[in-house]
């Protein structure tokens, strides 16, 4: 779930924005009491989340002689947490402008002293303030930077000012008048677990990556101040724009918004003939650089406003947003985590019975669940991908993301394995929580006997690891749109608590392909990397070859590379680069038997038995 963090024009009568004048008898303070400048209405993506902050913030605030009725403290505080950029800033915003209190809004960095006790100091200022400009929202940002677990504090100031904190905000239920306290952080499991618990921070909103339903909210909202082009497709760009946050996509309106502006001064240079740009120019990065060269000449030699009749014209185009989506890069990708992969299974040769065990397993109970619902079938807990190297076990799992339309995390085993105690269970614990703020999400796990290996008595470390996986495993009913696959070259050395029902209790193994799913996969490596094949080239007759035995995807991969490779070196030889760039040939079949000398299968055939050996013995368990 996200917010769009543009504001849109509302004809209802919303709170003026305003400062309320400092009294007197208030602490000295240079932050602002301010009341909030718009509502919900303003931002997208947030219906699901609206009644629970109307019974948390808003009856409280509003109505707080319900709870003194009935005997009960009402709630004082809550806590978004998601990643940046998601809108906790802005929902905090709204819900000050929809309850129409004073708002008071601080950085968490703000309440930190130089001077010993200047700290507590500050943060007991803040809550007075608060109190005395009741009834009052108090908002504290990146709320982590000051709250660390104080095991974990490194100074004794640390330390003091959560103790302030936990203070300050047990004394909120001694005032007349209601003050809510909201806190948000991208990291919650970082702060102290004292501040999370009932009377406190005691409920938290989760505000996770967008769906593409909810982006399509937050597109709608902020199209409605932008000059769009009647022809843009709005739906095309939801489902184009997977793992943006709020932020990404005001930087991607923004993207084409410029890319539309650039557009305009580069027709109204040439249409001044203010700059005399050659027409017909074979070298396109030499066109980009003239046409830029002509704007910046008219912007220097122009100073008149564009006509009413100009700006008309003017307006953000499907291509202006094509090009920002090239150029803005979601912030989720740029933490390393994959949004949907680009992988299908068109891409992948030689898995039709895998394809349609896993479309069976997921993709049918993600796309179709009132139907899975009505025959009572549910989506497996985990899946497990194993057999011999190469084999396409990583494709299969972003190809199965791909088709239902999830995030995608990609995990090698050794990645969480830490040698301090406890941090390796907290990295998996952030990583299924990072999923479930990204639902739908698959967690890929690679090589996962080197993260989950047979626990044995003098393996305190794994066996930590292990209960932590499980516990993560355990919990469906949080887990939800996340689909946990992983796999493995030895599924006999992972421990066997991990294959139990409930867990990754659907094992399907990926093979070395037969003659057929060869021909299949030479075809589909050729058809991807576009390779020049000549007339000549029999894939069919190569595939069914007795040197092409027992050769994985990833050997048949190798095999087409090593062939362009020597079709390249004998161009290159004959004719030189500059005239191989004109003409670069084609690979004849020579190359591949060629290349057939060099190229060995990675899998040999001790192991490949040793391999069937372990499908027999799962199949026979199950």
């Amino acid at each position: 779930m996200s917010l769009s963090p543009y504001p849109t024009a509302s004809k209802s009568n919303k709170i003026k924005s305003s400062k309320i004048s400092p009294s007197p008898k208030l602490p000295e303070s240079k932050i602002e009491v301010k009341k909030g400048t718009f509502g919900y209405e303003k931002i997208g993506g947030i219906d699901k989340i609206i009644t629970e902050v109307r019974e948390l913030v808003e009856y409280p605030l509003l109505h707080p002689e319900i709870y003194k009725h009935l005997g009960i403290e009402p709630p004082r505080g809550i806590l978004l947490h998601g990643p940046p950029g998601c809108g906790k800033t802005l929902l905090a915003k709204a819900i000050a402008g929809e309850v129409g209190v004073a708002f008071i809004e601080v950085s968490a960095t703000e309440l930190v002293g130089g001077m010993s006790g200047e700290s507590e100091s500050k943060i007991r200022d803040l809550f007075q303030l608060a109190s005395q400009r009741a009834p009052a929202l108090l908002f504290i940002d990146e709320i982590d930077a000051i709250t660390p677990k104080r095991d974990n504090a490194q100074r004794e100031m640390e330390r003091r000012i959560v103790a302030q904190l936990l203070s300050s905000l047990d004394k909120l239920s001694e005032a007349d008048k209601p003050v809510i306290v909201i806190g948000a952080t991208n990291r919650p499991d970082s702060l102290d677990p004292a501040l999370r618990r009932a009377g406190r921070f005691d409920r938290e909103i989760a505000l996770g990556i967008p769906s593409e339903s909810q982006r399509r909210q937050i597109l709608d909202k902020m199209m409605v101040n932008l000059k769009i082009d009647s022809a843009v497709n709005i739906e095309k760009l939801a489902k184009g724009t997977a793992g943006y946050v709020g932020a990404d996509i005001v930087a991607l309106t923004k993207e084409a918004a410029i890319a539309a502006i650039h557009r305009i001064f580069s027709g109204k240079a040439g249409a001044d003939n203010l700059k005399s740009i050659q027409q017909d120019v074979e070298e396109e990065n030499q066109k980009d650089l003239t046409e830029r060269q002509a704007v910046c000449d008219y912007l220097k030699s122009s100073t008149n406003t564009f006509t009413e009749t100009e700006l008309a014209q003017l307006s953000i185009t499907q291509s202006d947003f094509d090009h920002a989506l090239n150029v803005v890069q979601p912030s989720s990708k740029r933490e390393g985590f994959t949004t949907i992969p680009d992988v299908t299974w068109d891409n992948i040769g030689g898995m039709e019975e895998v394809h349609n065990e896993l479309k069976r397993l997921v993709v049918g109970a993600v796309q179709y669940p009132s139907l899975y619902k009505k025959f009572g079938v549910d989506t497996p807990a985990g899946i497990l991908l194993y057999g011999p190297p190469g084999c396409g076990k990583t494709y299969c799992a972003k190809a199965l993301a791909n088709e239902c339309k999830a995030n995608f995390i990609a995990v090698k085993g050794p990645q969480l394995l830490n040698k301090y105690v406890g941090e390796a269970e907290r990295a998996v614990r952030q990583l299924f929580m990072r999923a479930r703020n990204s639902a739908p999400c698959v967690i890929f796990f690679d090589e996962l006997d080197a993260l989950a290996p047979k626990r044995s008595e003098d393996s305190s470390g794994v066996s930590r690891i292990v209960n932590q996986l499980l516990t993560e495993l355990d919990g469906m009913d949080v887990r939800k749109d996340v689909f946990v696959v992983a796999a493995t070259n030895r599924p006999d050395c992972i421990d066997p608590a991990m294959l139990r029902p409930g867990r990754l209790d659907r094992l399907i193994s990926v093979d070395l392909p037969n003659s057929d799913a060869r021909v299949d996969i030479l075809k589909t490596i050729c058809k991807r990397q576009k390779v020049p094949l000549a007339d000549s080239v029999n894939l069919e007759k190569i595939a069914r070859s007795a040197q092409v035995d027992g050769f994985s995807g990833a050997d048949l991969t190798a095999l087409v590379k090593e062939a362009s490779v020597r079709a390249l070196d004998e161009i290159v030889k004959k004719v030189g680069y500059e005239n191989a760039q004109k003409d670069g040939g084609l690979v004849e079949e020579s190359h591949f038997i060629e290349a057939l000398s060099k190229v060995r299968r990675s899998v040999s055939k001790e192991d490949e038995l040793e391999y069937l050996k372990i499908k027999q013995s799962i199949l026979s368990q199950n």
